[in-house]
């Protein structure tokens, strides 16, 4: 009988496509790209948000639930908050709000987007996308009171004009958000794990795949030390490239006429593909509390890290940096976490949840470009 011949895994797309999308950064870091070139460094960013998605699966299998969620929302966020602070620092006054801009899209593509997919995935798959409402009411909780705390109270201060903290409140909001973020991670990793952990159906029982899927052997201590560093590289490579292209977005959108806050939805739509796809595969497998500590995590870490990173970086950044929301965007704010409340109390949601939160997302987009 012949042997077959096993392939190395060093010849993996997922290990290539991530490599690649960094040697793209290197060579385009700080320079002019002509339309040829943004092509290929877009298609880079995409091949490594795959990349990203798949490795940080195979950590989440290893490390288990709800650590794996974990770790994609903090590594993705971390570099998030690099990209807002090398754009603002480039950029002079007119990124002056664009870590709220960035921030608050966050928010709401997490909250609303990745909820509403989700939900929508997980209620065509069984009719019935079943959570934990403790952990996920928890988690919404969290974002509901750092969102306010960061973005809504700077509008209403009085110690500065305009919708700016004071040096001491941003202190103050900072060590909130620390705090907050801190607590939440104990309480989802330690004191009530339990609260985070996928809820058992039972209705998967018939399905070969998913089944096979979720009982298979978790990948090697090498296998997943390998992958959390490709992953790391895939996230560098990820929101390096959306810096890369992100001087054509601003012409795009200054040659369209649209406002400044629509380079901050764009960049957080892309920096969160890989938390949208991870959470739209495990709401597939019918795993929607997973999907929602990707959402809710990756909104509290966006919030929870971007604020003290900013006040840090306020000390040496010029020019104001504005934090309070408009009118529109509170309402949407407001509007999201009283339909978030009521679609996480039952701990069962239906298409109808889905697609309210998918045109809550919708009028948020649309009203970034037409305000």
């Amino acid at each position: 009988m012949g042997t077959t011949k096993r392939r190395s895994p060093l010849t993996d797309w997922t290990v290539l496509v991530p490599v690649v999308a960094l040697v793209a950064l290197v060579f385009s870091w700080g320079r002019d790209l002509p339309g040829f070139a943004v092509v290929l460094v877009a298609l880079c960013l995409a091949g490594a948000v795959l990349a990203a998605v798949h490795h940080a699966e195979v950590v989440a299998h290893r490390v288990g639930e709800p650590f794996g969620s974990l770790i994609l929302a903090v590594a993705v966020t971390v570099i998030e908050v690099a990209l807002i602070v090398t754009l603002m620092a480039d950029g002079g006054d007119k990124t002056a709000s664009l870590a709220r801009d960035t921030v608050f899209a966050a928010v709401m593509i997490t909250c609303n987007g990745i909820v509403g997919v989700s939900l929508l995935v997980g209620a065509l798959r069984n009719r019935v996308a079943v959570f934990n409402p403790e952990g996920s009411g928890a988690a919404l909780a969290t974002v509901a009171t750092l969102a306010t705390l960061s973005l809504v109270l700077p509008t209403f201060t009085t110690s500065k004009p305009g919708p700016e903290f004071s040096t001491a409140q941003l202190t103050f909001a900072a060590i909130a958000s620390l705090a907050l973020y801190g607590l939440f991670i104990a309480v989802q990793t330690v004191r009530h794990r339990d609260y985070f952990l996928p809820v058992d159906t039972g209705r998967d029982a018939g399905r070969q795949d998913d089944r096979q899927d979720d009982h298979a052997e978790p990948p090697t201590a090498r296998a997943a030390l390998l992958s959390l560093g490709l992953l790391l590289v895939a996230l560098v490579a990820v929101v390096g490239d959306a810096k890369a292209v992100s001087p054509t977005i601003e012409t795009a959108v200054a040659k369209a006429g649209l406002p400044q806050a629509v380079v901050g939805v764009i960049i957080a739509l892309l920096v969160l593909l890989p938390e949208t796809l991870a959470a739209v595969r495990a709401a597939r497998r019918d795993r929607v509390q997973t999907s929602l500590n990707l959402a809710y995590g990756s909104a509290i870490a966006s919030i929870g890290l971007t604020i003290p990173a900013i006040a840090l970086a306020s000390i040496w950044l010029s020019g104001p940096l504005l934090l309070g929301l408009g009118a529109v965007h509170m309402v949407l704010l407001a509007l999201t976490v009283v339909v978030s409340t009521l679609t996480l109390a039952p701990g069962r949601a239906t298409l109808l949840q889905g697609g309210v939160h998918i045109v809550l997302l919708a009028a948020y987009l649309f009203l970034a470009v037409s305000p």
